[in-house]
């Protein structure tokens, strides 16, 4: 316990100092001598707060005018301009040790030239500029490319900058759907019909006018490597801050899941708004969904086929209703309606494994505050079948929202077990349960003792390139107090190895730690989120999405199976 209340005491403190940081922030490890870092920050608007831009200056010893290069756009892949910002930007210098700026930096016109006197710890001193200048992306990428008519989702390296077109038919006459960097542009036209029966390049040309990058799309099957996942494959597609999104007044309104079907990532906040709906390779914002009688206020699920749940959050006496639904635009359809009379509320988490047109199992668990309970239907030949109340069989029970745990099948037997993870006041393992129900693997939480500020209840189990892979998110309590959001994904295809602790057991295949992105406040109340393994359906990639409402943060990272 004196441990916890140390953290905590070396939290806060940071917080405090933190927030009584003077504008010319003195880091005692620079050696070099002059500014090495300008930040930028938004002063008004909706963006009040957030970071515009951060100038790292890599030799700063005798520079004396420093122009601070601001997005032309901001969110980059919006169309509002940084045009009425650059008056009033807040701005915060990170220099060498015992040097000084005077007069002391505060909201300055970037604009214009700004006049000030840098000391040198020699005392010796000269006069600097700081003024600014919108820049336009140098970003030209291809982040997804499709033939709808022909149903075929072209496998990007972006190494080799080629797009391979796995397909046998007559392609010599097809319109493509194209997602680029924010604000490029391609020649030829990918939306008039061009002829893919051979090869066809592309120019992408950068926001900035200049950069370019040259993709050649081809018809072919790559190869593949034999089992699981590239080495080395790992890339952030992007990582947000929701509130860009609009909509977020209180962190702790909302309970954030995930789905995703077609091209389009939905994020259902919970709070009884309508899901949105993002470009999945992009992450871009795009509208909201049809909801039709549909109520969102408990959570969004998707399945292996394209098809997405949409639940509300019922409480004990009332009717749980699952919506189903396979477009954006279209109306979700009452798929399961669920007579709740546990005594709990349940809706807050879901899962699917498979397909709903074929063989799936879905579940749904039940919030405390003492519950060891969940939901189950199995779904055989794409007809649904009786729900099942299954206890498992934990240790200890999990509580609210806050510390409820989300179960993922294993696959679309219930015979193969499942898996779960909750909080629980730091013994915050990560269960997989045989199909007796019976807990056989076990890990543990992480190994330095902080597990008491992280949630391990957020699985995703999902079979890529022949191996079997968990995905858990451990959700940071206190992001901004060194407790940041961590990916682990794990090799589960030989339980044998499912053992250890969270961050070092055998079984971990990769990890990540997240930045956070907090900037209306994390949440103190229910602190929750989701997360999403989405193989592609042509088998060549496999995306890992996050979000959750302390960090405030959606992310993606993507593999391959590529052999290069």
């Amino acid at each position: 316990m004196k441990k916890i209340y140390l953290i905590l005491m070396i939290g806060l403190a940071a917080v405090l100092f933190n927030a009584c940081e003077s504008p010319d922030y003195v880091d005692p490890t620079v050696t070099r001598k002059g500014i090495t870092s300008l930040k930028a920050y938004f002063t008004t608007g909706d963006y009040s707060g957030k970071t515009a831009a951060n100038y790292v200056i890599s030799d700063a010893s005798e520079v004396s005018d420093y122009v601070i290069p601001v997005p032309y756009y901001y969110p980059e892949s919006s169309d509002n301009t940084t045009d009425d910002y650059m008056p009033a930007m807040k701005i915060v210098a990170s220099i060498a040790n015992n040097c000084k700026i005077e007069p002391e930096l505060t909201v300055l016109d970037l604009t214009k030239k700004n006049e000030f006197t840098f000391f040198s710890p020699d005392g010796t001193s000269r006069k600097i500029t700081i003024t600014g200048k919108q820049v336009h992306s140098d970003a030209c990428a291809i982040k997804s490319f499709i033939l709808p008519d022909n149903g075929i989702t072209g496998v990007i390296d972006e190494d080799a900058k080629t797009i391979s077109l796995i397909s046998a038919d007559d392609l010599s006459a097809c319109k493509a759907e194209v997602t680029l960097s924010p604000h490029a542009t391609i020649s030829p036209d990918p939306s008039k019909a061009l002829d893919y029966s051979s090869d066809v390049d592309f120019t992408v040309t950068a926001d900035d006018g200049t950069t370019t990058a040259r993709y050649t799309v081809t018809k072919q099957i790559p190869d593949k490597i034999p089992s699981g996942i590239r080495s080395g494959s790992d890339k952030e597609l992007y990582t947000i801050d929701i509130t860009d999104f609009g909509g977020i007044a209180d962190a702790n309104a909302i309970h954030p899941t995930l789905a995703s079907i077609s091209n389009y990532l939905i994020i259902d906040y919970g709070d009884g708004s309508t899901p949105i709906y993002l470009n999945k390779a992009t992450g871009t914002k795009l509208g909201t969904i049809s909801l039709g009688s549909a109520d969102p206020s408990g959570a969004v699920v998707s399945d292996l086929g394209g098809n997405m749940l949409i639940c509300n959050y019922a409480a004990s006496g009332s009717t749980f209703n699952i919506y189903k639904t396979n477009s954006v635009t279209a109306d979700p359809e009452l798929y399961i309606s669920y007579n709740n009379q546990s005594g709990l509320h349940v809706g807050s988490r879901m899962h699917i494994q498979g397909d709903l047109a074929s063989d799936a199992i879905i579940t749904a668990t039940f919030d405390g505050p003492y519950s060891q309970n969940f939901l189950r239907w199995v779904v055989s030949g794409g007809v649904v079948g009786e729900p099942e109340m299954v206890t498992a069989g934990t240790p200890s029970q999990w509580s609210d929202m806050d510390a409820n745990c989300k179960v993922a099948a294993c696959t679309t037997n219930a015979n193969d077990g499942y898996f779960l993870g909750y909080y629980d006041s730091g013994n915050d393992n990560v269960y997989y349960f045989n199909g007796n129900n019976v807990i056989e693997n076990t890990v543990g939480p992480k190994s330095d003792g902080s597990a008491w500020g992280y949630n391990n209840s957020f699985v995703d189990v999902r079979t890529f390139n022949n191996i079997r892979y968990l995905m858990v998110y451990t959700q940071g309590y206190w992001p901004d107090w060194g407790l940041p959001a961590t990916i682990y994904l794990y090799d589960v295809s030989s339980m044998s190895n499912f053992t250890g602790t969270v961050d070092s057991s055998p079984a971990l295949y990769y990890s990540k730690v997240l930045g956070a992105y907090t900037t209306i406040g994390y949440a103190a109340s229910p602190r929750t989120g989701d997360i999403l393994m989405l193989p592609s359906s042509d088998g060549f990639k496999l995306d890992l999405f996050y979000v959750d409402n302390t960090s405030l943060g959606l992310g993606c990272v993507e593999f391959d199976c590529i052999d290069k």
